[in-house]
């Protein structure tokens, strides 16, 4: 015991004259010896002493530079880690970014109560984990999201993508980088698609030039167009989950569920009309199938539809069963035009069904450009 005192002791007299630069090569040796050099019990524990005594040294050079020396191997103290990472970025870095010590416990605290440079610093580690990720999408800020985002050493949670999405879907840069991943769950891509349209709708200058009500129309409408297309590119087991989503929102509109049924989306429709009914799949799908047309009404309506506009989801669903079963392989295309020629009595009408057959009737156009670039193509070939 008194050796170790007496080495201690010989060195804080030391530290108190020396220059800065003498006291960060001091520290630095020191840390390297305690990791690297044959060492006594007694050694060893004033070693540890004195660079715990060094972490309250006034300059950062010298904290740095033991930093420097142990941040990197797991036989460091532990508490000295856990000094050093809370210290000012400059010195932190280094047990924060290499240090094997630190628990995902310990990074959750230091992300939940350090500042933006100390939540880069957590991003940036060779490996996070997610429920570290976790941590960092709640709190990060935009450059923090995206240093986790690219760091292809993060593991990151569905569900904290869609946190991401949530809160920074706005930044052009998050938002790219989100959609790149294969990993994206589908509604975090709808939230982005969402982020779109209303930075659309708060530009002024297409305000003045298109006019608020008919840009809100065309963001609602290009929404619609996005969800309908991940519909169709997702997994069938997230499709519950697409939906549960957008119903939360208040998007599981009847303009949604047309343009779904027009486009032959009939798995995003069917768990659409199981989420809103609350029937069981297989009923719903035996209903949309082979029910008789009043089945099929009153499963619209308890699924909240209105009158006038559940007699045309019930016409559109017959067209689509005939359709498929006349040439299964030349569907699309032809259930809007049908559908609108049954109701161009309705041609001008008001209201809500007339604003569903003006949808359909985009669609329908839509889809002979789009049959008419693909004849030109192949005339051309």
């Amino acid at each position: 015991m008194l050796g170790r005192r007496v080495i201690v002791e010989a060195f804080l007299r030391w530290i108190e004259t020396a220059k800065t630069g003498d006291r960060a090569r001091a520290a630095n040796a020191l840390g390297r010896a305690y990791l690297q050099s044959e060492m006594s019990g007694e050694e060893r524990a004033a070693a540890e002493m004195a660079m715990t005594f060094l972490l309250d040294d006034p300059s950062p050079r010298v904290r740095l530079a033991l930093a420097e020396a142990i941040a990197w191997s797991p036989d460091a103290p532990r508490s000295l880690i856990l000094s050093l990472a809370a210290d000012q970025p400059e010195v932190a870095c280094h047990a924060v970014t290499c240090s094997p010590l630190l628990s995902d416990a310990d990074l959750v605290d230091l992300a939940a109560r350090g500042n933006g440079a100390t939540r880069m610093l957590i991003a940036a580690r060779g490996h996070v984990t997610r429920p570290v990720s976790a941590a960092l999408a709640e709190v990060g800020d935009e450059d923090e999201v995206l240093c986790l985002l690219e760091n292809d050493g993060a593991a990151i949670s569905s569900q904290s993508l869609k946190r991401i999405a949530e809160r920074l879907g706005d930044c052009c840069d998050i938002r790219n980088l989100l959609l790149d991943r294969s990993d994206l769950p589908a509604d975090a891509r709808q939230l982005l698609a969402q982020h779109v349209s209303n930075a659309l709708v708060g530009l002024p200058l297409a305000q003045a030039a298109i006019g608020l009500q008919r840009l809100q129309r065309i963001s609602r409408e290009a929404t619609e167009a996005a969800i309908v297309s991940i519909a169709g590119d997702i997994a069938p087991r997230e499709i519950p989950d697409l939906v549960e989503h957008l119903r939360l929102n208040g998007r599981l509109t009847p303009s949604l569920l047309m343009h779904a049924l027009c486009v032959g989306r009939l798995d995003f429709f069917a768990a659409a009309i199981v989420d809103l009914t609350a029937c069981s799949e297989r009923r719903v799908r035996s209903i949309l199938a082979t029910g008789r047309m009043h089945a099929v009404r009153a499963l619209y309506e308890s699924a909240g539809l209105p009158r006038d506009i559940s007699v045309i989801f019930v016409e559109a669903t017959l067209l689509w069963r005939e359709a498929v079963r006349k040439a299964p392989g030349s569907v699309l295309g032809t259930v809007g035009g049908r559908l609108l020629e049954k109701f161009r009595h309705h041609s001008g009408a008001h209201g809500a069904a007339g604003e569903l057959l003006d949808m359909v009737e985009k669609l329908h156009v839509a889809e002979q450009r789009q049959s008419a670039r693909v004849y030109a193509a192949l005339a051309a070939a």
